[in-house]
């Protein structure tokens, strides 16, 4: 198939450091690639595909004095406008922005949803746009916005080879990510303490953040169990997260998929997590990880990390979330929209 994708240009695909939308776009384009597919990316010039890359700004936006995301967004969409006619399907990653553009144009297109959809002026956008076909990365993502034109949930995954398995030999909690109050890091800090068990956090701050992590979570750092690592790249995750004995995932929001998950699994480290958003559908409770409602649950959770099989873990990972089977799950969802025409049909 001649495919496009079109990743957000905040970030470089893949990104340098944070930013999960644009590594996702990175490896299901390198991936389609593998399989034999004509992939044209659309994205920022300063990204790395084995793809066709039109680039559509010079360099990641994050790292720009752009002063405006929208206007090179914008840029871009005209750019794919003047190209559409050459592909067979258009795959979008940059949310409803492209709603006008992509209903005036004659080829087949669809949208992944990669944020939270708990907005309110999501409702009313997606009554005017409703025939706008969109995808899922969880079922629990649809509940706020069930109207919307699903085509498809498609859960994330990985290149099998990007991250290795470790024995958890370090012995420590991991909280990787991003620091923020729904990813709950102060809670991450408690549950180790709790379980008389060493933390580390490799994250981000992201400026809307700073003060959040200047009042509430700088004076935790201080604790004797506690290091802060900051923000890591891909290349140190499978140490960081190998040689943890389990990663906290303590979130206070509805979480539309959560990567990181997944970054832990295909080390071969389990999993705790709230039951919240996409959790049930990622985490199998007792096979790799535990679910839990509360802190103590996670407290008693870490006790029993060493009952679960860390190969076993490796292995559902390899089985359900890596970048091969996302690639043929999105191949179903193109070959549906490409064969049928509107009222779009719904395979899922």
């Amino acid at each position: 198939m001649r495919i496009a994708q079109v990743s957000p240009l905040m970030e470089a695909v893949p990104p340098k450091l944070y930013g999960g939308t644009e590594r996702i776009v990175a490896y299901l384009t390198d991936e389609l690639v593998a399989m034999g597919h004509d992939v044209t990316l659309f994205a920022s010039g300063d990204s790395v595909t084995s793809a066709t890359l039109e680039p559509c700004w010079p360099r990641a936006l994050r790292l720009d004095n752009a002063g405006d995301a929208i206007a090179p967004h914008i840029m871009m969409l005209e750019t794919i406008a003047q190209h559409a006619a050459e592909f067979d399907i258009v795959h979008l990653h940059i949310d409803y922005l492209s709603y006008p553009f992509m209903r005036r144009m004659n080829v087949p297109h669809v949208t992944t949803l990669h944020g939270r959809l708990d907005l309110p002026a999501l409702p009313p956008l997606y009554r005017v746009f409703s025939e706008t076909p969109v995808v899922s990365i969880s079922n629990s993502q649809r509940e706020p916005l069930p109207h919307a034109n699903y085509v498809s949930t498609v859960y994330h995954g990985l290149p099998e080879k990007l991250l290795k398995a470790g024995s958890g030999e370090g012995g420590y909690l991991a909280f990787l990510g991003r620091i923020s109050p729904e990813k709950a890091p102060d809670k991450a800090i408690r549950i180790a303490g709790r379980a008389g068990m060493k933390i580390k956090l490799a994250a981000k701050v992201d400026r809307v953040d700073q003060d959040y992590f200047d009042s509430q979570i700088k004076p935790l750092l201080a604790q004797p169990h506690v290091e802060f690592i900051g923000e890591i790249n891909e290349g140190q995750k499978s140490e960081f997260l190998g040689n943890a004995a389990g990663l906290l995932f303590p979130i206070d929001w509805r979480e539309p998929f959560g990567l990181v998950m997944i970054e832990a699994m295909a080390c071969g480290t389990p999993v705790i997590a709230m039951r919240n958003g996409s959790v049930p559908e990622v985490i199998d409770e007792g096979v790799t990880g535990f679910i839990i409602r509360n802190e103590d649950e996670a407290v008693a959770a870490a006790g029993r990390l060493h009952e679960l099989d860390r190969k076993r873990i490796r292995a559902v990972f390899e089985r359900r979330f890596s970048a091969r089977r996302m690639a043929e799950d999105y191949l179903a969802t193109y070959r549906a929209l490409t064969e049928v025409a509107r009222p779009l049909l719904k395979i899922a």
